[in-house]
């Protein structure tokens, strides 16, 4: 089995194969730190986080660099995100950046999601930025216009690589920034000129000012990883222009590759509509997790959100519902019971040299080889996470045929859900809480309402009988009557 990936820069699923044996470099585009982060940072960065750990599975040392953005970040208006920050919660900039870097972390602990090795800052990295600006300058792919730098576009051929844009195609206003100061309207800032009000502004060779967005990145990643390395990741919407700038310029100063493979991820929607705050369909991470969003009828755990983001590929569009997280909670909560089954009757089990039972050692195998495919397709989680149910199935057959289990047995299958459901997945917590009062209320209720039924059945209350069989079936458990009793298991 290998590692198969989708590199958009080709447009094709290629072999992985890291610069360095052994040693994979990543770099991902994180939040411009100004507010809240919402569902689609979610998807984004659980996205890479299993990237990160599937790699660290596979036996590669990662390094991992996520920026976060605290200057430079434009909004249409012209206007800088932190400023805007500013603005609303009447706090200094880099007040407004504390705040919401701290509630960034907060939400992707919740999620499960381990932090990068490396969060530079762009204001932390401005001699870099600009030494790029004077490289670019100086190799004639650059110029200076009234305090700006800027990106002559004509002069660098290949751009357009990336988003598979071509130069002469590209108009003005599709995204590009029109300025009587530019020479061509196609061409993108490596450092802007501030205003005397502007808040956030530094010297530099062409006056006061602050850097491009896109100039972050370059420098960051190639501080941090070199060049090239192997990863960069982000989401599909930035392709054009941030992804696409990021490589000229990095190219152009240099003269090397920037990065390898292009791993991007697709966009969130709610309820079919593109997410925005102008739409009024925003929904952030915090609040999905207290319910607190006219458009949910609950809170829903970060682990539900988790693997309701999971069981859509990442470049898929994931259509954020109600509904679907109810369903995502229903399914979730299944996989916890049946691990928690698992772990109450380990705890009672006697400790034997048993070896594991030779059947169900072949079904482990079997599975983990089928979950461990759909993770080489290219990060299938959803294939991932059907191969975790099969799992689920047979092992519910085992719990609840009648016949004694050895610890063994339920030490291998404890061990297959945490190293693919917790180490590669994040969804297994160590410890499983909530999901009875009391050590085996599940199985002991379930096979109060066998019971029930089995007597139903003898007194020919057969609607009685068939009452109980559909609404367990509603909740996803499933009863299969046997020549010697009536076994149940979850769907």
């Amino acid at each position: 089995m290998t590692l198969c990936v989708y590199n958009y820069l080709s447009r094709q699923v290629e072999k992985f194969q890291p610069i360095q044996p052994g040693f994979v470099g990543m770099y991902v585009c994180g939040p411009t730190v100004y507010g809240d982060s919402h569902i689609g940072h979610a998807k984004a960065y659980i996205t890479f986080d299993i990237l990160h750990r599937y790699l660290e599975y596979l036996g590669y040392k990662v390094r991992y660099v996520q920026n976060l953005t605290d200057v430079g970040h434009l909004l249409d208006s012209g206007e800088d995100r932190i400023a805007r920050g500013v603005q609303r919660d009447r706090l200094e900039p880099m007040e407004v950046v504390e705040r919401y870097a701290r509630h960034y972390f907060r939400d992707m602990d919740l999620l499960n999601i381990i932090r990068p090795d490396i969060s530079p800052r762009a204001s932390g990295h401005l001699p870099e930025q600009i030494e790029l600006a004077q490289t670019l300058i100086e190799k004639g792919y650059a110029y200076e216009s009234n305090g700006n730098v800027y990106f002559s576009v004509a002069d660098w051929p290949t751009y357009g690589k990336l988003s598979r844009r071509k130069i002469d195609e590209l108009e003005e206003g599709a995204r590009l920034e029109t300025s009587a100061e530019k020479r061509d309207p196609r061409d993108f800032a490596v450092w802007r000129a501030a205003t005397s009000e502007h808040l956030m502004q530094w010297n530099s060779p062409w006056g006061p000012g602050f850097p491009g967005w896109h100039a972050e990145c370059t420098v960051m990643a190639r501080k941090y990883l070199g060049l090239p390395f192997d990863i960069h990741g982000g989401g599909l919407e930035n392709i054009f222009p941030h992804n696409e700038s990021e490589i000229a310029q990095c190219e152009a100063a240099y003269g090397q590759e920037f990065a390898r493979y292009w791993i991007l991820n697709n966009m969130v929607t709610v309820d079919g509509s593109k997410m925005g705050k102008s739409l009024g369909n925003s929904i952030t991470i915090h609040q999905a997790i207290t319910g607190d969003h006219a458009r949910l009828s609950q809170g829903y755990p970060p682990l539900v959100i988790r693997f309701f983001v999971l069981s859509s590929h990442y470049r898929q569009n994931t259509d954020f519902t109600d509904d679907a997280l109810q369903s995502a909670a229903k399914g979730y909560e299944r996989l916890l019971n049946t691990v928690s089954l698992v772990r109450q009757q380990l705890v009672k089990a006697s400790q034997s040299d048993e070896a594991v039972n030779p059947d169900f050692a072949a079904i482990i195998e079997q599975r983990k080889t089928q979950f461990i495919e759909a993770m080489d397709n290219d990060f299938n989680t959803p294939q991932a996470l059907a191969a975790l149910f099969d799992f689920t199935r047979a092992v519910n057959t085992l719990l609840n045929s009648g016949q004694a289990i050895s610890s063994s047995t339920l030490n291998a299958i404890d061990e297959t859900y945490r190293i693919l459901g917790g180490d590669i997945l994040g969804l297994m917590p160590a410890e499983i809480v909530g999901t009875s009062s009391s050590p085996g209320l599940e199985e002991d209720l379930l096979r109060l309402l066998v019971d029930l039924r089995a007597q139903a059945r003898k007194n020919k209350d057969y609607a009685t009988s068939d009452t109980i069989r559909d609404r367990l079936a509603e909740i996803g458990v499933v009863l299969e009557d046997r020549p010697d009793g009536t076994i149940w298991k979850f769907s």
